[in-house]
């Protein structure tokens, strides 16, 4: 039998949560990327639930922000139980649960399913149908052309395998459960499939702590495990317990501890110690060799098969003393064991990646599994994406295991931590007190909004923490946060960020002040000219086939009134115009209020003095790259910036004389986004 070949830019291993956010790039980003995932189910009830207040961001700024509103969740309130001095349970303290001004989002629950979906009809928006997941589909072997002779350098074999191969283990249990994911896993066996070679310019391993990416490219997981287990469990709860529809973190005196998530449709997920765990001692994994009990002996690895629904719930009903609690209509349970591992590297030759739980794995209790591991990959897919279209070199890939490892460390020292003190009985090495505020510092933390990237060459400072004192409240490295501004067109109130949506770009964001003073006006009218001069570096960058703006893209917010500055006096590069003498209206902005809505006041909140501005140079992502003067020396180091990764294209922009003589389709050219504005998205 002849084995099938093909061809795809981007391979992606895993169809969970990172593998869905890379498609999504490489969707909107017009790459040729293709899917695969060994289950035949898209997913079980269950799973990851939390969203963060950076994923919601993301999701806003990939324009179905709007959907995890609606159908989530919102946790607004965290309270804290532990015992009494008879030994029961009383709340000590009730605290935000998200950091109050941190995000305009906060935190919320929805189903892995629901998350999946939104990021599934993303994908098929913008690839029309290219980008999709195939299943059930396993990868056996992997070879890289160290050589880089070929073109599609990277080979894996894999095996379609019928529905029924696909499916998981349920262990004889009547409730779906998760725990073929946990210990061990389940193995990429040969199971006589029809074979394919899939030839790809890069993969990424997006298959989960088990990864079988990462063995095959022989990266190992440093870190350690530990003896505590705790069982996840999600229903509707029939309780007396007051704060049921709160998040909850319970000490008991004795009987260990809880963590109550409130879902959505009445239901609530249970993470509840367990005390006794059934073991298997004739099976061992390498993480339960090294695991020990307290008096330092050997045990045996969970026996799946023994944990069940009402092996958790005997342990829960125990924490909730004196309270009275069942659930029913159970929809799925998991147990897992704490441990917490980073990989070595995240990537190989970087040309295979990993991302997710297949590089970092830690307990579910902070809820940033299914959040990190999503940005993992909307740090590294529009890299791959930049690279693929010429637009950047590949080194610009280095930057993604630079960035992302750190982050992954930070998260394994937070888990740790917080992991240890959750699991611990009340003055058994733990004080509540301690924990209460170490929880409430981790809020800040688990959000992803604090996520400081280090220098690279595309995050332009010193080492640690940088503001820049042109902008003392834009950290360097770090998301840029958004505030509402005024269209200056028509007086329409946006949020900055809207207006920057997740489409490939780099973004220059002035901030040129006062321009109704005559100095900065000359200030900005000299920068506008450089921008539109022949010699520009956004046309250098730019193909001769795209719009001006397709590569790097200009945003400006003043500081002036929006009545004192006439559309026609805003320089000439921020209102350009495309082949058909079509006006984008939707490039200037305003820090003041309009009719509606007060002002931002985006300057104050950004720490950027309206006598003098500045420009912030915004990557793909939305992080900042940079902070430069307003001038046109400042135009000079952002030059040098892009010249540091970016490539100039055989035919640019400028030496074609800025045509668009190549459009084939209008609508290839000019759309409008869900945010109302002008998207030019090839």
């Amino acid at each position: 039998m002849v084995t099938k070949e093909s061809n795809t830019d981007v391979l992606i291993i895993g169809a969970g949560p990172a593998g869905h956010m890379a498609g999504t790039w490489f969707a909107r980003m017009g790459i040729n990327a293709r899917i695969i995932d060994k289950r035949s189910e898209k997913l079980f009830i269950g799973q990851a639930d939390g969203l963060q207040s950076r994923t919601v961001e993301v999701f806003q700024s990939f324009g179905f922000g709007d959907r995890a509103i609606k159908e989530a969740n919102h946790m607004l309130e965290l309270c804290f139980w532990e015992p009494n001095e008879k030994g029961n349970i009383v709340r000590s303290s009730r605290i935000p649960d998200s950091c109050i001004g941190i995000s305009r989002f906060q935190q919320y629950v929805v189903h892995q399913k629901r998350v999946e979906m939104w990021m599934r009809d993303s994908m098929e928006k913008w690839s029309k149908g290219q980008v999709k997941i195939d299943r059930p589909v396993q990868a056996l072997e992997l070879d890289i052309d160290e050589s880089e002779k070929s073109e599609y350098p990277v080979t894996v074999e894999v095996e379609h395998l019928s529905d029924d191969q696909g499916t998981v283990n349920q262990y004889g249990s009547k409730v779906a459960n998760g725990l073929f994911r946990s210990f061990e896993g389940d193995g990429n066996e040969r199971k006589g499939g029809e074979k394919e070679i899939i030839h790809a310019k890069y993969v990424i391993g997006c298959d989960g702590a088990h990864s079988w990416v990462r063995k095959a490219i022989d990266l190992n997981m440093e870190g350690e495990s530990t003896d505590y287990v705790w069982g996840v469990m999600d229903g509707t709860p029939i309780t007396d317990f007051p704060d049921i529809r709160n998040r909850c973190a319970i000490h008991s005196a004795d009987s260990g501890s809880i963590m109550i998530i409130p879902r959505e449709h009445g239901m609530v997920r249970l993470y509840i110690q367990l005390a006794q765990t059934p073991r298997d001692p004739g099976t061992k994994t390498e993480d339960e060799k090294n695991a020990a009990n307290g008096n330092g002996e050997r045990k045996g690895s969970i026996d799946r098969s023994k944990i069940t629904p009402e092996v958790i719930m005997e342990s829960a009903q125990k924490i909730f003393a004196p309270y009275e609690f069942d659930m029913i209509d159970v929809k799925w349970y998991t147990a897992y064991q704490i441990g917490q591992r980073v990989a070595t590297d995240f990537s190989k030759n970087d040309r295979v990646f990993i991302a997710g739980d297949a590089c970092h794995t830690h307990s579910p209790k902070a809820g940033q599994g299914m959040n990190v591991s999503m940005m993992d990959t909307f740090n590294l897919a529009w890299k791959i994406g930049h690279v693929l279209q010429g637009v950047a070199d590949p080194s610009l890939l280095k930057t993604y295991t630079q960035e992302r490892r750190k982050v992954a460390q930070d998260l394994i020292n937070f888990d740790h931590k917080l992991s240890r003190m959750f699991s611990s009985k009340p003055g058994d090495g733990v004080d509540l007190s301690e924990f209460q505020k170490y929880f409430q510092k981790g809020n800040e933390f688990a959000s992803g909004t604090t996520v400081d990237y280090c220098p690279s060459l595309i995050v332009k400072k010193p080492s640690g923490e940088y503001k820049s004192p042109l902008a003392t409240n834009i950290p360097v490295g770090a998301r840029l946060d958004t505030a509402i501004v005024q269209t200056q067109s028509d007086t329409k109130p946006v949020h900055l960020a809207d207006v920057m949506p997740s489409d490939g770009r780099w973004r220059l964001v002035f901030f040129p002040g006062d321009i109704v003073k005559k100095n900065l006006y000359e200030k900005l009218t000299d920068i506008s000219s450089k921008l539109i001069s022949k010699n520009a570096f956004i046309k250098k960058y730019t193909p001769a086939s795209c719009r001006l703006d397709s590569i790097i893209d200009l945003v400006m917010v003043h500081a002036s009134d929006r009545k004192d500055l006439d559309w026609l006096e805003v320089p000439e590069a921020f209102r350009p115009c495309d082949h058909k003498k079509r006006m984008d209206y939707w490039k200037v902005y305003s820090d003041s209020p309009s009719y509606h809505v007060p002002s931002g006041k985006i300057y104050e909140k950004f720490g950027i003095e309206p006598s003098v501005g500045a420009i912030v140079v915004l990557r793909p992502d939305g992080y900042v790259s940079a902070v430069e003067e307003l001038s046109t020396n400042g135009l000079k180091e952002i030059e040098s910036l892009f010249a540091n990764f970016m490539l100039t294209p055989k035919q640019s922009w400028a030496s074609n004389g800025g045509f668009l003589d190549t459009a084939k389709d209008e609508e290839e050219w000019y759309g409008v986004s869900s945010f109302g504005h002008p998207v030019f998205a090839k």
